[in-house]
């Protein structure tokens, strides 16, 4: 549904991708740039319909609808990056795999999934410049801007349903390695701490444990043993925001060079010995091909600096 212009009504036909979805959701994606209130105006007064009849904002979409869009003036959408910038010619050599329906992607570390907060594009912004002549690309699920690994986005809407209701139902299996501070008890395979997010006046979120939050589940398994730390495989059962983080916070071990939930004495010595950035990548993700069942795994390896940094405690007597 690209390069449309609303100067004059639009007759469209849905394709079978969209069935389902609300005709208010399909609008506010359909017209980015225009206010949600204008939206739901223009449903309210029936200027939208669907094969000629008035509907409400909740109508699911059927395949093969006729839906009549108003003419209605549509901000000029903020232009992406240029595809030939370096920052998103490097997502192309990240592509982990790539076909009609899908793409998973090694996100690299210090970029944001999606612009906002200051900014200016992100990860689904320079993929969408890298592929202009994708009709649909949509992020499955988000990873904070410091972590990097295996990063879904979905290029069918069909796709995108049958990936969040798997997230839903936790049939989707991510897994993490994470370098924490000291000495991690290898029977300790899980921690459950419920956790509460706190949005500041700043917008920077700020996660805690806390009887009011949200029940929160992450299962540990040790991967190798150093003097200062440990590296272990982190698997969320739920996916709250900086819940790897915060459980291994909880658990006396927090992840070396998080700068909101570790010390700064452990990350000053984790800088010292050359470690640059957080050390939390999700490493591997699996899931069910929504037409064939078949269970799908990718696999993401460790950045160039957390596997220097991994060899250098090996090498330098810090098992």
């Amino acid at each position: 549904m690209k390069n449309l212009t609303f100067d004059k009504v639009q007759l469209l036909t849905i394709e079978p991708d969209y069935e389902g979805q609300r005709v208010d959701n399909f609008l506010k994606n359909l017209l980015k740039g225009v206010p949600k209130s204008m939206i739901y105006r223009i449903l309210r007064k029936g200027e939208v319909r669907v094969n000629k009849k008035r509907i409400k904002p909740e109508y699911k979409l059927c395949p093969g609808d006729e839906l009549r869009v108003p003419p209605i003036r549509v901000s000029e959408e903020k232009a992406g990056p240029s595809a030939n910038l370096s920052s998103v010619q490097n997502l192309e050599s990240l592509i982990i795999h790539e076909d009609k329906k899908l793409m998973v992607l090694n996100k690299p570390h210090g970029m944001a999934v999606h612009g906002g907060s200051g900014q200016s594009f992100g990860v689904i912004e320079a993929l969408r410049s890298l592929r202009p002549d994708e009709r649909y690309m949509e992020l499955v699920h988000r990873l904070d801007r410091d972590t990097s690994g295996c990063l879904l986005i979905a290029k069918r809407r069909s796709v995108l349903r049958s990936l969040h209701a798997q997230l839903r139902e936790k049939t989707t299996v991510k897994k993490y390695f994470a370098l924490v501070d000291g000495s991690w008890p290898a029977h300790r395979n899980k921690v459950k701490a419920p956790l509460y997010k706190n949005v500041l006046q700043s917008g920077e979120r700020v996660v805690k444990v806390s009887e009011q939050g949200k029940p929160s589940e992450t299962r540990y398994n040790v991967i190798q043993s150093f003097k200062d730390a440990t590296l272990v495989e982190a698997i969320p059962v739920t996916g709250r925001t900086h819940q790897i983080r915060v459980h291994c916070l909880h658990a006396g071990h927090p992840i070396l060079m998080d700068d909101k939930y570790c010390t700064v004495e452990a990350n000053e010595r984790a800088k010292q010995q050359g470690l640059s950035r957080m050390f939390l990548h999700a490493h591997e993700i699996s899931f069910d091909d929504h037409e064939t069942g078949e269970r799908q795994v990718y696999s993401a390896p460790l950045t160039p600096e957390l596997k220097t940094f991994i060899d250098f405690l090996e090498h330098a007597g810090q098992i």
